[in-house]
This record gives C-alpha cells, structure tokens and sequence, in this order.
C-alpha cells in the first residue's frame, strides 16, 4: 500500500509530509480536549451542557473556516494559505491553555476551529493537484490517516502528562503544546512549493485571478456542488452519531466497562489507521464510487450488529478495531474525490464548501439521536440515524460521476 511513495518526487514528497503533519496536529489539538472534559468539569465546576457547546462551536467554526481558507486559497494560492491556518489553530490551541473560565474558552476553541477546518480544505488540495493522477486516491488517504496519529499522540500526550503534573496544571500543559506545530510554518515556507495547477492558473489569468465562489451553485456546477455536499452529510452525520452515542449506549444500556479503557481506544485508533491506509488503495484500485459504497454497506451491517446483539467485554474489544477500520476508511477518498469534481478556479471553494457542509450539517445528528432515543429508545436511534446517513452516501456517490485517473489541470478553467 505504500511501495507508490518510491514513485514520488522529492517535491511530491515534501507536500505530503506538509499535509500530512498539519492534519496530523489537526486531529491532536480537537482530541486534546475530548480528554480534557473530565477535568475541566470538575476544576471550573463545568456542566456538561458547556462542555458540549465547546465542542459543538469547534466543530461549527470549523465548517466556517474550511468555507474561508477554500476560497482564499483559489484567490492567493495553496501554500500560503496552509501555512495560515496552520499559524492559526496552534496559535488559538496554546492560548486555550491560558484560559480561566468557560467564556474564554469557549471563545479560543471556537477561534482555534477555524483554523483547524481551513487546514484539511486546502491541504487536501494541495496534495491532489501535485500528486499524480494514478497515485491520487492512495495520497488523499494517507494524509487522512494522520488523524489517527494525531488521535494516539493526545491519548499518549494525555498519559504522560498527566503523571507529571497535578490535574489544576497538565490540561494547560497539553493545550500549550499545540504551539509546536507553529514550526511547520517554517518547513511549509522553506520547502513545500505552490501545486503546478495553480501556478498554471495563475500564470494563464494573471495575477488577478479572483474568488468564484459562487461559480460552485450555477450550473454545470451546481448538481455536482449539492450531491457532493450531500455524500460529506451523511459520511459526518454516521461518523459524528456513531463516535458521540455509542460508548454511551454500551456502558450504560449494555453495560460493557471495556469501553472506557485506555485499551479500547488503541484498539479504536489502529483501527482507524488501518482504515485510512485500506480505504486509500481501494480508491485507486476500485474506484471511488465502489469504495465509498463498500465501506458505507459495512458500517451499516456494523453499526446494526453493535446496537442489537449481544457481546461481552472480550469481543466488543475485538469489535473496536472494524468500527474504527470503516467509520474513518471511507474519508479516505474524499479529498481527492472533491478535488477531480472541480476545475481549478474554484476547486477550493468547491471542496472546501462541500467537505464543511456536511461537517456542519452532520454535527446536527448527535442532538437529534438525544432527542429521537426519549422516544425510540438510544441504541434504535443510533440505528437508524447511522444506517440513512449511510444509504445517503451510497445514493449521492451512485448520482455522481467517478473520477479516478481525472487529469486536474489548469485548462480545465475553460470547462
């Protein structure tokens, strides 16, 4: 799965090792703070209502920010406008751990959102227009797959720090070393250069070249814009039901204690990875219509298996590792599947508009499992959410064209 990376250049290179660390730190300075809630509540005697709007206003600015960054980058390039949001959220990450009460709080992740959505935006444009086309799927995916590392250096980070420090001083520790990825900035600004479709672009139109964000809802690109908005709505909307509800179904409806088990979740994380790195080679070597629709069949079957049969703690262990394998491996494709919809001009805004729309639309169904499981009961409302957020993947990835070996260059702005 990985023998591709040999065939790659040194400039090729340099990109994803950009890419790939910012997402990276991406997924440590969100997750930082999922381990994090226990304290806070009991140091700023903190509901979890307030805990949960912190997360709530990450994920919502983050939807705002990835928008943002999609269409500066279309107006003053890739490179400039990662290291930017780069800047940002390490910037936003560190001052969190200054803080003094849920105001302030609230106020710096909510900042910190921003850049943390703006990163994966153009990012993952970034790798799509310098890798080649027959590599692209495998590339997009691996950049993915540092969100699981990023996940296993918090939980590390978490443990180690926590042994070092009394609980009133590590949380501001962790939350002050998200400024280290601030020196990615310097790796970005001395190696990583601008993708070859840009400087095209912007070699062919000039300097002014423009924000057409708007181009994304006028037709041709219209049909395209709502049903790729709505494949990233139902992958979120499954991702976000399954991560938020499920270990609260278990532990208390199933009452299973490995769920809160430091185990579990290494399990959960290899899982992931191991997703990522799957989901990648499939999207390059089925496609990514018939990747996508393959992990979202089985996500189904899975989370209908989780919610009504029975398990002891021994194999729900076992089971941590296919949850986290097809709930992150179907991302896998997403970024370059978003950057071959698009041409050029707009490809920011396009995937940047479409990846967050159905980030802030997804947010939406862990409220709405609370509210449906008074009635139905939790592990049937996780169910059924989970199960039509899928089949809306696999209805919008069956209405859209596939994509894989696209060419993506600058003459496509003539489409």
């Amino acid at each position: 799965m990985t023998g591709w990376l040999h065939r790659t250049t040194t400039t090729q290179r340099r990109v994803l090792i950009a890419a790939f660390a910012g997402y990276g730190v991406d997924g440590f300075d969100y997750m930082i703070y999922t381990f994090l809630i226990p304290t806070l509540l009991a140091a700023w005697n903190m509901t979890r209502a307030e805990a949960g709007y912190i997360a709530s206003a990450t994920l919502a600015t983050s939807a705002a920010g990835g928008w943002v960054a999609g269409v500066l980058a279309d107006r003053f390039g890739r490179v400039r406008i990662l290291q930017f949001t780069v800047l940002w959220f390490a910037i936003f990450t560190f001052l969190s751990g200054c803080t003094r009460s849920f105001g302030e709080l609230l106020f710096t992740r909510a900042l910190q959102g921003c850049g943390f959505g703006g990163e994966w935006s153009v990012g993952a444009v970034l790798v799509a227009e310098t890798v080649a086309a027959r590599h692209r799927g495998k590339a997009a995916g691996l950049v993915q797959s540092s969100w699981a590392i990023g996940w296993a250096a918090a939980a590390l980070s978490f443990w180690l720090v926590s042994d070092w420090f009394p609980p009133q001083i590590a949380w501001r520790v962790l939350f002050w070393l998200g400024i280290l990825p601030a020196l990615l900035v310097i790796y970005i600004r001395r190696r990583v250069e601008e993708s070859p479709v840009f400087a095209e672009q912007r070699r062919l139109r000039g300097e002014n070249l423009g924000a057409r964000f708007f181009d994304i809802f006028r037709p041709p690109l219209l049909s395209t814009t709502i049903l790729a908005s709505l494949l990233c709505t139902g992958m979120m909307s499954a991702y976000y039901s399954v991560t938020t509800w499920l270990p609260t179904y278990l532990e208390t409806e199933r009452h299973l204690s490995v769920m809160g088990t430091s185990a579990y979740l290494l399990v959960l994380i290899a899982g992931s990875f191991a997703g990522y790195l799957a989901g990648a080679w499939a999207c390059d070597a089925l496609g990514r219509r018939r990747t996508f629709g393959v992990f979202a069949a089985c996500g189904i079957a899975l989370v209908l298996s989780y919610t009504r049969m029975k398990v002891t703690d021994a194999e729900m262990l076992l089971l941590g590792f296919p949850l986290g394998f097809f709930l992150s491996g179907i991302f896998s494709g997403t970024g370059a599947y978003l950057a071959e919809l698009y041409p050029s001009e707009v490809r920011g805004s396009g995937q940047g508009f479409c990846y967050n729309f159905g980030r802030a639309a997804g947010a939406l169904c862990p409220a709405f499992i609370g509210l449906a499981s008074a009635h139905a009961g939790l592990g049937k409302a996780i169910g059924v959410t989970t199960a039509a957020a899928y089949g809306l993947v696999m209805l919008a990835a069956g209405a859209l064209p596939e994509t894989r070996g696209r060419a993506l260059a600058a003459k496509a702005a003539a489409r």
